[in-house]
């Protein structure tokens, strides 16, 4: 462990000293003001941040640093420890350009018997993730961010782990952004490395469950009225290698652009709701792209809409959208629905939940029988149906009621059964990666597998916390016939973030 910490702090240290370095301008930042603790107002009465395209915050953080709004640490009496303070460090004497510093630690084990669904010695991941992070704002326009991620991994059975588990040292985020308040419109521009999760959950995610998250390369811009914004971005994925900084590149055969947009819809509509409609239209291009074997060109259109929010005791998230274009020599014609929502039984927040979600991901074509019906998301949550990522929404029907409650104070439980079904019987089955289970595809049967889910979260303190997952894959006809098993998934871990 001690030789990941060196490393991380060696290349920390240039970075913090270059944004130190930065020039000074005026007041404070942008705009994630979610925490509990006296958040700051924002300094532009702009589109809610919580639909803004940057995630949720809860308790002052986010999955994406940077969405963070610590500028309630400029009052010595907000503090209640010494980390407080890293969360506003003045650089000048006034407080209009100051730097907060972010960090996690986590520890975790996972446990897999019957990896890759063949009868097999189980398999164990000791896994670890150390992040450091700066972000330096200049006045109330100009901000610097930069964020630096080690990825270890030991145990048994591993095989060749992923870059996104073992990497000694990444570069993870580093990006410039400015904004600025135009007759009063929000506008904005960020340009360099960073996560992107403005779209469905389950089309764009930062994929927390890795090691090193999933990051893009390039430039997002933005417009945000008070009801009404646009955002636009032309990205391309970073090409994570498992040695040092030098080997993550930017991926020089895909790319990712579009528009997404976002309406605040009336309050009044259901009574009382907090309720936005995104629509988006979005572009992929794969060099590589690979399908029943073949790998060749892909150019690939998605147009949709994301209807979410609270609707009273409602919880709803529901999403569809049509892809097309081309893929080698085929025609892509398919089509994504994501209808999840959850109904609170009381009237606090942690009052006990049920829900239900059905999803749709079309198959077929996959092996070159006509058009290519496979629906394909660009990088979305991977362990949404299957912890163990032994499923994806590709050629995929699910349907999963759930249960969450809290037994104790800070203890939120989560229970879901889903049944999942091939759209497709001529197309495989297809895993998180993107990859087929291979000979599924031979085999008559609909039906994939039952899969029984269960998640304990323990929120000691807002930075502290324990997770518990398992996870039982019951295999059915589609995969067994063609060799496959059942499965379980266990993991466990703890995480510290500041």
């Amino acid at each position: 462990m001690i030789r990941p910490i060196r490393a991380l702090l060696s290349a920390t240290a240039p970075l913090a000293l270059a944004l130190a370095a930065a020039p000074a301008i005026a007041q404070t930042a942008p705009s994630e003001a979610g925490q509990t603790r006296n958040p700051a107002n924002p300094t532009v009465s702009s589109y809610p941040n919580a639909a803004a395209g940057d995630g949720a915050t809860t308790n002052g953080f986010n999955l994406s640093r940077w969405a963070e709004d610590w500028r309630v640490m400029r009052d010595p009496a907000k503090r209640d420890d010494f980390i407080d303070r890293l969360k506003f460090l003045p650089i000048d004497d006034d407080g209009d350009v100051y730097l907060t510093l972010s960090g996690e630690l986590r520890a975790r084990v996972n446990l897999t018997t019957n990896p890759n669904l063949r009868e097999a010695e189980a398999q164990r991941q000791d896994i670890n993730r150390i992040f450091l992070g700066a972000d330096l704002h200049v006045g109330p326009h100009l901000r610097f961010f930069g964020e630096v991620a080690h990825g270890g991994i030991s145990g048994r059975n591993l095989g060749v782990p992923a870059a996104t588990l073992r990497n000694d040292v990444v570069f993870q985020q580093y990006f410039a952004e400015a904004s600025a308040e135009v007759g009063g419109i929000d506008v904005g521009a960020r340009y360099g490395r960073q996560e992107f999760t403005d779209g469905p959950n389950l089309l764009v995610s930062q994929r927390d469950n890795n090691t090193i998250r999933y990051t893009l390369n390039g430039l997002r811009l933005w417009a945000r009225g008070s009801k009404v914004r646009v955002d636009l971005f032309d990205l391309k994925p970073t090409q994570y290698g498992d040695l040092g900084t030098d080997d993550d590149v930017i991926d020089p055969a895909r790319r990712f652009s579009g528009v997404t947009m976002g309406f605040v819809l009336p309050k009044t509509w259901f009574g009382k709701s907090s309720l936005y409609l995104d629509p988006f239209v979005w572009r992929r291009r794969n060099d590589v792209g690979a399908w029943g074997g073949r790998i060749g060109p892909a150019e690939r259109f998605y147009a949709g809409a994301r209807l979410w929010g609270d609707a009273g005791r409602f919880n709803i998230d529901w999403s569809v959208n049509h892809q097309w274009g081309t893929y080698i020599d085929q025609e892509i014609d398919a089509w994504h629905a994501f209808i999840a929502q959850t109904y609170r039984l009381g009237k606090g927040a942690t009052s006990p939940r049920i829900g239900v979600h059905f999803d749709y991901a079309s198959g077929g074509g996959g092996y070159g029988d006509g058009k290519l019906r496979n629906a394909y998301a660009p990088f979305g949550n991977n362990i949404y149906y299957s912890y163990a990522l032994f499923l994806t929404p590709s050629n995929l029907i699910a349907l999963a009621p759930n249960f969450t409650f809290s037994p104790v104070k800070k203890l939120r439980v989560t229970a879901e059964y889903q049944l999942a079904w091939r759209d497709n019987v001529r197309d495989a089955v297809y895993r998180a990666n993107g990859q087929p289970f291979a000979g599924t595809q031979n085999v008559a049967d609909a039906k994939i597998a039952d899969v029984a889910r269960l998640q304990a979260v323990w929120s000691i303190t807002p930075r502290l916390s324990v997770t518990g997952r398992y996870e039982h894959l019951a295999a059915g006809p589609s995969l067994t016939k063609a060799g496959y098993a059942s499965s379980d998934f266990l993991a466990g871990w703890v995480s510290f973030r500041f």
